[in-house]
């Protein structure tokens, strides 16, 4: 069977098994993960005055550390927090 478009092609079909290249990308994540932590782990030594001029909390902070996501998470408590202190 042909496939015209790429978007009809199964997805298996499109993966390629190169073991260097994996062995790079997970020490890529692994890197990437552990600048991350050390961020979250610079932003924890703050006093919390200065967090809060941030405009994050420590619990946010602690939230961000098990989110795979943190940069995201930390910008949308911050906007919530925003949102907060200018319509209380």
């Amino acid at each position: 069977m042909a496939y015209s478009l790429s978007s009809e092609r199964p997805a298996v079909a499109a993966a390629q098994s190169n073991p260097i290249r994996a062995l790079f990308a997970m020490f890529a994540k692994f890197k990437a993960n552990r600048a991350q932590r050390r961020v979250l782990g610079n932003l924890l030594e703050l006093d919390d005055a200065m967090l809060q001029d941030i405009g994050v909390t420590r619990n946010d902070l602690y939230d961000a550390m098990h989110s795979p996501r943190a940069g995201q998470t930390l910008s949308q408590r911050r906007a919530a927090a925003a949102r907060n202190w200018l319509n209380p």
